[in-house]
């Protein structure tokens, strides 16, 4: 097959999945980007320009949820009309939280909405995401005066299903350190520097945690834009002597060293639709301290739930009790559980998938 991949938000995770698939996968992937910036942009215009840059006919054209596919069939028609396209969902603008600054309303839900009934086949990075978009659709449509045209939610339905994100994970084993059992734990944050992964409530329970006179150490990185949140100015102030990272790291080696020396990888976030940075830390053997909630709870076998999810503001007991040594546990079986998220388990699940599509529409 000849898959024609449209990523037009080519940054961060999403460039991660677009490359990983076309290097992993035993079709001709052809990828089409744009930078990853001025995203609302993207979502309202992408269609256009990538409409003008497809000038070959693949077998399927697979693209980004940042796109609106409605326009891209549309415009695309008289050259396209018998192709299957596909709509892969790394998040969605329907339960995406919009902090204060942005305040769009429904417009890019909307967007996401009508792409997923253009398509042929839609296609979610986690049951949790495909549940929540399906949950929150009712809400969007209801939202309109007449005309809420809901027998269109079973539609999409029908023709939705999961396909996990893609990770390379292996070339995490390059960069394997021995963890060292030498000095305080390490505490481990990795997630995008913005308000939906609430780095505000992280520190909090660490200076909580400091406070109750728990001894650890402190790893902040993940992708930073932007100014630092005030949140982590106060930790630098106030926890500096526990600090070990603060900051991106842009060498890979040195990040996956980073993974591999640290004990404990946390989340407090609000928004998660799969969990890559988590993924990658448990990979490299951390045990996870999560919020029950999203999708984190399906990425831990049942066993380990009660240990490492915790409820509402409980992050902080839960860790006090880690740290005091209430819990022991081989993160190996842990590590296992995640490896199949590897694209080598992964890009033959898509591959037959879109095989399948393109049997099942011609």
């Amino acid at each position: 097959m000849r898959i024609a991949l449209l990523e037009s938000y080519y940054g961060g995770s999403h460039k991660a999945w677009a490359d990983g698939y076309c290097r992993h996968s035993r079709h001709d992937v052809e990828l089409l980007t744009m930078p990853a910036q001025f995203w609302k942009w993207r979502m309202q215009g992408a269609a256009v320009t990538f409409a003008r840059r497809l000038n070959f006919k693949p077998d399927l054209v697979l693209a980004s949820s940042m796109i609106d596919l409605s326009s891209l069939r549309a415009l695309t028609y008289p050259r396209l009309g018998d192709v299957p396209f596909a709509l892969y969902f790394h998040e969605n603008q329907l339960s995406y939280p919009q902090n204060q600054r942005q305040r769009h309303g429904w417009r890019y839900g909307f967007i996401n909405y009508i792409s997923a009934l253009a398509a042929d086949a839609v296609y979610f990075n986690s049951a949790y995401h495909l549940d929540d978009f399906m949950a929150q659709l009712p809400r969007l449509l209801k939202h309109f005066g007449d005309y809420n045209e809901l027998q269109t939610i079973s539609q999409i339905r029908a023709k939705a299903r999961v396909l996990p994100l893609g990770l390379d994970l292996r070339r995490f084993e390059q960069h394997r350190v021995p963890q060292s059992r030498e000095g305080p734990p390490i505490l481990l944050w990795n997630h995008r520097w913005e308000e939906d992964k609430a780095p505000a409530a992280f520190i909090a329970s660490m200076l909580h945690l400091a406070q109750a006179k728990c001894d650890f150490r402190l790893a902040i990185a993940g992708e930073s834009f932007g100014k630092m949140p005030e949140a982590f100015l106060i930790a630098r102030r106030q926890l500096g002597q526990k600090i070990i990272q603060l900051g991106y790291l842009p060498s890979f080696a040195d990040y996956a060293r980073l993974l591999w020396r640290a004990d404990y990888v946390i989340s407090t976030a609000r928004q998660e639709f799969f969990g890559a940075a988590v993924c990658e830390a448990i990979y490299c053997g951390c045990l996870p301290i999560l919020p029950d909630r999203l999708n984190y709870p399906s990425l831990l076998p049942e066993a380990l739930r009660s240990a490492c999810l915790y409820k509402g503001r409980k992050l902080t007991a839960t860790l006090k009790y880690h740290l005091e040594g209430g819990f022991k546990f081989d993160t190996s079986a842990l590590r296992q559980r995640i490896a199949r998220f590897d694209w080598s388990q992964i890009a033959p699940q898509y591959d037959d998938e879109f095989e399948a599509l393109l049997s099942r529409q011609r």
